[in-house]
């Protein structure tokens, strides 16, 4: 039977037996939508999906990480971006990414595309969408997704990223340089 837990008043969160048979689209390598199918299947045949990953910062220009809960299927323990997850299929990358803000987090920001990458080995065959948002209020981490969360100068996540990059996902080390090679080619180009 399909069972919804229910968390300190949160909305009912699918458990993660639900979280596998979500719907997802089957991209091609230029993340067009080619079928669907379930993300069990998905993840166990290794078919290119469309994933978001969402960069929080606050008014000091720390950035806002979680690591994930043991509970979750993919990188359990390990220090991830502000918010991520599925793009279920029919919903578009931003939707996606302010369903997962508020899931994840209880927030609602607004929210920038900065970066669009197709599927590699690099992204773990997924087409990433990361998005970029800026907040003054206090995330509220969902404890069935975070085990914990704070934020970070850049300072900090730079030297944990040098000295024990194992504590993040490998997305997120791949998202994170892509992300500042992106930042430094824009302020360069604006010169």
């Amino acid at each position: 039977m399909h069972e919804k837990i229910k968390k300190r008043g949160r909305k009912p969160k699918e458990t993660p037996e639900g979280r596998k048979r979500e719907i997802l689209e089957i991209v091609d390598k230029n993340c067009e939508p080619v079928s669907i199918l379930n993300r069990e299947s998905i993840h166990k045949k290794g078919l290119f999906h469309k994933i978001v990953h969402v960069f929080l910062f606050n008014e000091k220009g720390e950035i806002y990480l979680q690591k994930k809960s043991p509970l979750v299927d993919e990188n359990p323990g390990l220090w991830t971006s502000s918010a991520s997850g599925h793009v279920l299929a029919g919903e578009g990358a931003l939707i996606s990414a302010q369903r997962e803000l508020r899931e994840e987090l209880s927030l609602k920001v607004k929210l920038k595309k900065v970066l669009k990458l197709p599927p590699s080995e690099e992204t773990n065959m997924q087409c990433i969408s990361l998005f970029v948002g800026y907040t003054k209020k206090i995330p509220k981490p969902n404890p069935l997704e975070i085990e914990e969360g704070g934020f970070f100068t850049i300072e900090k996540v730079e030297h944990l990223l040098q000295t024990n990059p194992e504590i993040f996902s490998p997305t997120f080390r791949f998202l994170w340089k892509k992300y500042w090679e992106n930042v430094s080619q824009k302020s360069q180009q604006e010169k």
